[in-house]
């Protein structure tokens, strides 16, 4: 059966996939159906039941319910006291959704998802899918015009903006595409609907955040609540340097402080399953949406809040049987996005905290589309058709306890902040030490200036271009862009956010732009990382992982930069 049949089938539920696996390298383990879904699966360790385990099982519906009600009278008291519309928004959603969270522990999914899928089945995907293959293509990308068209256009302009500049944005966004489908291994392969779907995804986050009221105030929301919680570590750091030390907003001092402490806050809420249940809610949403791999639903799904390496070692007995195309994803996913602490970093810095939540979610569906233009599947995943969560597989020591694990990742926290520092420093080293080199070659031109950043930003400037970047900030855009790919994200924002401070600083939209130009792990750092980690954890497709590491980078890169001309649309 074709690429195109494959696809059709799948989605009508017609087709049962059969993937063999060597029982060597995985464990069987147990599956839990949940009607039609893909089997979601979570890995834990063997673990000895202990004593507070057992009492909390029996009296599970008493504290369940209990914690439900001082929710629900916490959400009353709130509305009561007249909370403004962007508080009462956030405080609604965040009871109610974790109300319905502790309600599904005693209900069936059935009872919610028979009714819906019922429906869905017979209204939208039987008639939907009894069309041509090739005229539901059609469809899709008429409903991809018509919201991107609809976005640039279909709003009024803000100050300094004029339709010209979004049109720009918008025949950047078709450049990159056309630009990926020519370079594409396999073109009679591309999986258009995961790419249409992508593409939209996207579109749509963009929309539901920068054109919605709802939507602005609940990333806010998120936004905010991630700045007031790193600003946290402040304490600790307070304790060991003084408060005008810490005032001055140190990169060794604060930011390093901020990352340690997040990275040991999140290894606390893996040891109690917090973070797996989320993942596995993300990627079973991607794996529904966009038709890819459970392996590489996991990874794209947590790319944006635990890092590029991390994010693979949810799914490492995978990685070794993980598919060409496969790799190329989870290698592009972790250049597109940034990790939850780094972006303590990145806000330390000045950046909007919105702007980087955004572009961090934007940059999912958008890696995906990317990669499987650029490198399509042409074999069959083994992970496909069920969505995979490694929780004990990446510690060979798990912690005795939830404050344990928080000990533990504050050690992994010093030795990530520890790299971080390191990396830095060498490469802005390295980097000088080649400019140094490059501007006295260059004084034996003429050329007073002759830098990396200088000659890279030449060549990113019709980049800069296609994004909207005003006429007269385009230089200084693409040598900021320049800075990210040869150094890293970090001294980008540097000098992004000092430029701001001076009396050449760039518009709004050129900040905007620049922000989510920015938000990314692509440089050649990080390249040198993906390899590695990735190299460690599958030996035998190292090969394969060198090869083709250099094409996910550009991919990643170009996910953030598609991400900036989207934003450009809109603003």
């Amino acid at each position: 059966m074709d690429q195109h049949g494959d696809y059709e089938a799948q989605q009508q539920g017609m087709v049962t996939r059969k993937t063999s696996q060597s029982s060597a390298s995985i464990d069987k383990q147990t599956e839990k159906d949940i009607g039609s879904d893909p089997v979601l699966k979570v890995e834990e360790p063997d673990e000895e039941v202990s004593r507070s385990t057992l009492l909390y099982q029996r009296y599970r519906p008493f504290i369940l319910a209990a914690v439900a009600a001082v929710i629900i009278g916490w959400w009353i008291s709130a509305t009561v006291l007249k909370a403004t519309r962007h508080r009462w928004i956030v405080q609604t959603l965040f009871a109610w959704f974790f109300v319905l969270v502790i309600a599904f522990r005693f209900i069936p999914n059935s009872v919610v998802s028979k009714p819906v899928g019922a429906v869905w089945e017979a209204c939208v995907q039987e008639p939907f899918f009894k069309l041509p293959y090739y005229t539901r293509l059609t469809l899709g990308w008429l409903c991809l015009l018509a919201i991107v068209f609809g976005s640039a256009f279909g709003f009024p302009l803000k100050e300094n903006t004029n339709y010209g500049d979004r049109a720009i944005s918008v025949l950047g966004l078709f450049v990159f595409q056309c630009c990926f489908w020519l370079s594409s291994k396999f073109r009679s392969q591309i999986p258009w609907p995961t790419v249409i779907v992508g593409l939209f995804l996207q579109q749509v986050v963009a929309l539901f955040v920068l054109k919605t009221g709802a939507g602005f105030s609940i990333f806010q929301w998120i936004a905010t609540l991630a700045s007031d919680f790193l600003a946290q570590s402040k304490a600790g750091a307070t304790f060991f340097f003084d408060a005008d030390t810490v005032s001055k907003n140190w990169f060794f001092v604060n930011t390093l402080a901020a990352i340690i402490f997040f990275i040991a806050f999140v290894q606390m809420l893996y040891y109690l399953g917090v973070m797996q249940w989320l993942l596995g809610k993300f990627a079973w949403l991607f794996f529904k949406l966009l038709n890819v791999s459970g392996a590489e639903a996991v990874v794209a799904a947590a790319s944006p809040w635990i890092g590029q390496g991390e994010s693979a070692c949810l799914v490492r007995p995978y990685v070794d049987l993980m598919t060409e195309s496969e790799l190329h994803l989870t290698m592009t996913s972790g250049f597109a996005c940034i990790s939850g602490s780094v972006m303590a970093a990145y806000i330390n810095l000045g950046v909007p905290a919105d702007n980087i939540v955004t572009s961090s979610v934007m940059s999912i569906p958008a890696s995906i589309a990317i990669s499987k233009m650029r490198l399509p599947e042409t074999d069959e995943p083994v992970t496909r058709g069920r969505v995979v969560v490694d929780r004990g597989a990446a510690e060979k020591y798990p912690p005795a306890n939830a404050l344990h694990a928080f000990s533990k990742g504050a050690v992994f926290g010093l030795v990530v902040a520890g790299q971080i520092l390191t990396n830095v420093l060498t490469v802005l080293s390295l980097v000088a030490a080649i400019n140094g080199l490059l501007t006295w070659i260059g004084r034996g031109f003429g050329i007073h200036a002759l830098t990396m950043q200088l000659v890279l930003g030449y060549v990113f400037y019709p980049i800069a271009f296609f994004l909207g970047v005003p006429r007269n900030e385009i230089l200084r855009v693409s040598q900021i862009l320049a800075t990210k790919l040869i150094e890293n994200e970090f001294a980008a924002y540097t000098e992004l956010i000092a430029l701001q401070g001076s009396s050449d600083a760039l518009s709004q939209r050129g900040f905007t732009i620049a922000t989510y130009a920015l938000c990314g792990f692509a440089n050649l750092g990080s390249l040198g990382i993906q390899i590695g980690v990735l190299s460690a954890m599958a030996p035998t497709r190292a090969k394969i992982i060198s090869r083709i590491a250099f094409s996910a980078m550009i991919c990643g890169f170009i996910s953030t930069l598609q991400t900036a001309g989207i934003a450009g649309m809109l603003v």
